[in-house]
């Protein structure tokens, strides 16, 4: 599919302002969905091994651990599930740390607040290839998936193939239920995401892509909003007046 959009490059004098953001919405079987354009027609892209600098509190570039540094949160006991069934799969070729992984009593620890993440080790999530391992660095489940021919959708946390995206929703009094899809900020990390030296969807060294981000995610955006209210939503985009578009507030603040 060609691009629903052009990745802008210019600014425009009054709208240069970092604080504000576009946003499509409208309404579908019952209920009300709102989208971050300014971020959806962006020209970001994951730089995982190309200038990812990590989320710790200093510049992590040469370890090459993308934002894999604390172990990845299960949203619940199916997503844990489904992941440990995949692990299953992996091959000591495609995991350096499986053999890790069982000593110490497998790949999943539970957290301090009663949840389950996946284990660390090293500094690091566990299904994390390093940069000495003969494969590169990287994630071993996505590793699997790709040689298994099949979607890493199937096999990595939620939280890890979701990023950048963030899909949310809110019910009112009335038990009408809107949902929000927006880029992954800082304050979706909790307390800790303060701490980070740097994140990508805020620098402008991510902000690279020749394809808006609504094209190149559009696997991640389908699972999380559907295919017919994926289909709206470029209706919605395709259908709307000519704009000078303005860049995506953290390449108009470089």
């Amino acid at each position: 599919m060609s691009p629903v959009v052009t990745p802008p490059t210019e600014d425009v004098g009054a709208l240069d302002d970092p604080t504000r953001r576009e946003w499509v919405s409208f309404d579908h079987d019952g209920d009300t969905y709102l989208f971050d354009v300014s971020f959806l027609t962006s020209n970001w892209r994951c730089i995982f091994g190309q200038g990812c600098k990590g989320v710790l509190d200093h510049d992590a570039t040469d370890l090459g651990q993308g934002c894999c540094s604390h172990g990845a949160h299960f949203a619940d006991t199916p997503d844990r599930t489904r992941v440990r069934r995949q692990a299953a799969r992996l091959t000591a070729d495609q995991w350096q740390l499986r053999a890790e992984a069982k000593r110490q009593g497998g790949a999943f620890e539970r957290t301090e607040g009663g949840g389950w993440s996946t284990r660390t080790h090293d500094g690091a999530c566990i299904f994390l290839n390093r940069t000495d391992f003969g494969r590169g660095a990287g994630c071993a489940l996505h590793v699997g998936a790709l040689e298994a021919g099949e979607s890493f959708l199937d096999w990595k946390p939620e939280v890890c193939w979701q990023l950048p995206l963030r899909l949310s929703h809110q019910v009112d009094d009335v038990e009408h239920t809107t949902y929000t899809l927006r880029e992954w900020k800082r304050r979706d990390w909790g307390d800790g995401g303060a701490d980070f030296h740097w994140w990508c969807t805020e620098s402008p060294e991510a902000f690279i892509d020749h394809d808006p981000v609504v094209v190149t995610l559009r696997e991640e955006i389908v699972a999380l909003i559907g295919e017919e209210v994926y289909e709206l939503l470029l209706d919605q985009l395709r259908s709307r007046p000519a704009v000078t578009w303005v860049p995506h507030p953290a390449v108009r603040r470089a």
